[in-house]
């Protein structure tokens, strides 16, 4: 019985694959969805919450925040994954195969989008003189449940799968990694699963980590976002720690399922050095998103750490006037009895 799913043959990283010469991508698209998306939650909570913006100061605000992304997306996704592009910068943006045809900027990462796109807003910001922290905090709450449509995108390219599990869940990318039939732990996986070898290679069932993203980054971190920290923040900044120390835990722990840059390994090995980056055997190595991840935590705990201090000073401070303020007035009136 074969204990594993394959991917969906019908399912083409094209929209229209009977159309070669019409190159628009599913994952193209997602990403508009994903932008359309926190483009409309921000805009909610600017009517909601009756802030005065205006329309076109929203537009402003994401084109900065949109470009400021996709630059550092894309710096983080070749020049720290890609060393190829370390020999060759004047590429990275250029969006076309050696053959000229249109290929887009294959290879984007989250964690620089994170840090292109807050530059990018802070950059308006500061231009508009705007609230960094007000607006960042709209912000975080809304990306989520765009983001989700993202890695419904890696999906459907069938990219950015797992490590190898006998879970029934395991799916059989097309483009994954095969291995030699003659290791004993592909011979136990291929057992347990039913997967059988072409030509003395074996395509082996992954898991869908894509998914366990767009779930859990997405959706379920988006409604703890949107339905309690954002209704009850206690101040600036709150909303946006709490999206980066979250984003950054579930990622961190959906790392262990997901495949590790074959070209990078596993950059810190506290458990087993020889351990393969297909196969879970240690949460003691660590991966590149994991350190991105963990450095994603303590920004956002930091943060809250930081405003949290600062408002309880400004309470103590607001207090002990309003202390001073009590004791000038009880001197008046007795001078007042006096006289």
């Amino acid at each position: 019985m074969l204990a594993a799913i394959q991917f969906p043959s019908w399912l083409k990283p094209q929209i229209f694959p009977f159309w070669p010469n019409f190159p628009v991508r599913w994952y193209g698209l997602m990403y508009l969805v994903a932008f359309g998306i926190a483009y409309l939650l921000f805009r909610y909570q600017v009517r909601r919450k009756k802030l005065g913006f205006s329309d076109d100061d929203v537009g402003s605000f994401f084109m900065f925040g949109i470009v400021g992304l996709i630059i550092g997306a894309r710096l983080f996704g070749t020049l720290i994954y890609d060393s190829f592009y370390l020999q060759k910068p004047w590429l990275i943006f250029w969006p076309f195969d050696s053959s000229g045809r249109f290929s887009g900027f294959a290879g984007m990462s989250f964690h620089g989008g994170v840090v292109g796109g807050f530059l990018g807003m802070m950059a308006y910001c500061i231009r508009h003189k705007r609230n960094l922290l007000e607006w960042t905090d709209l912000m975080a709450v809304s990306i989520p449940f765009g983001y989700t449509f993202g890695r419904l995108g890696n999906f459907i390219n069938g990219e950015l799968w797992g490590k190898v599990t006998t879970a029934r869940w395991g799916m059989v990318f097309p483009n994954a990694k095969m291995f030699p039939v003659e290791f004993p732990w592909v011979q136990e996986i291929m057992a347990k699963t039913g997967v059988l070898a072409i030509g003395g290679n074996v395509n082996l069932p992954r898991h869908p980590s894509q998914l366990y993203e767009a779930l859990f980054e997405g959706i379920v971190l988006g409604l703890l976002l949107w339905f309690t920290v954002r209704k009850k923040s206690p101040f600036h900044g709150f909303a946006t720690g709490s999206f980066l120390a979250g984003y950054g835990f579930i990622r961190f722990i959906l790392e262990y399922f997901r495949e590790p840059d074959e070209a990078l390994g596993y950059i810190i090995k506290f458990g087993n050095p020889d351990a393969s980056i297909h196969l879970f055997s240690t949460p003691l190595n660590f991966s590149m998103g994991q350190l991105l991840c963990f450095l994603m935590i303590a920004a956002g705990a930091l943060l809250i750490a930081f405003l949290s201090r600062s408002e309880k000073s400004k309470a103590s401070l607001l207090a002990a006037a309003e202390l001073e303020r009590s004791r000038l007035n009880q001197s008046r009136k007795k001078l007042r009895r006096k006289r």
